[in-house]
């Protein structure tokens, strides 16, 4: 097992670098308004599920797979920009509707909590930088000789520390719901969350391993 110190440094470690405005924080903050809370809830599971998987995945050496392949990491990094764009079309074609009656606490959602969850999920899962970074970071809270069941518990930690602060965030613009569901409002937000889910998109797409 880790030592009590390591795993309270890398549990906060993780929950600032999830803290940090990007991708994950983009997608719970348009899935908790546009779906509510429960929604912006289940966008962070998936972001903490991507978490989970992508350190597993360092466990059992896929993620290095992943880093050292340049083409590998090409096709994934390209299926996750588009993917991003595609969310920023979605909200920017909301802004063009302007259905935004439709967004009241008594009238229907507009997404739900599993597409919520995958949002979150998908949005990490297909950013192979989440890899490269948790490749680059895991090691620093190991001895050489760890074993798997080592970075598994650090596996669970990122996972602990990402759905904290995701499901906080949520809860904060779950809150917020009112004021921010106002037509303008709502229309402003979802230029802005359009605008920077493109860029987001174009920006992954155009980085390097």
């Amino acid at each position: 097992m880790v030592s009590a110190a390591t795993a309270l440094s890398f549990a906060l470690v993780v929950l600032l670098g999830a803290m940090l405005p990007g991708p994950d924080f983009v997608v719970v903050t348009r899935s908790s308004l546009v779906g509510g809370r429960r929604a912006g809830i289940a966008a962070g599971i998936g972001i903490a599920c991507g978490v989970f998987a992508w350190v597993v995945a360092i466990a059992f050496g896929v993620a290095a797979v992943l880093a050292a392949s340049a083409a590998a990491f090409t096709v994934v990094k390209l299926i996750g920009a588009a993917y991003l764009i595609f969310l920023g079309v979605k909200a920017w074609l909301a802004v063009r509707r302007g259905d935004y009656q439709e967004l009241r606490e008594n009238g229907p959602k507009k997404l739900t909590t599993w597409a919520g969850f995958r949002q979150g999920l998908l949005t990490n899962l297909l950013n192979p930088k989440v890899a490269v970074y948790f490749l680059a970071l895991v090691p620093q809270f190991l001895p050489r000789s760890a074993s798997t069941a080592q970075v598994l518990e650090l596996a669970v930690l990122a996972l602990a520390s990402t759905v904290a602060w995701f499901m906080t965030l949520a809860v904060v613009v779950g809150l917020l719901r009112r004021f921010l569901t106002r037509a303008r409002v709502r229309r402003a937000l979802d230029a802005v969350m359009g605008s920077l889910l493109v860029a987001l998109g174009v920006r992954v797409a155009a980085q390097s391993a």
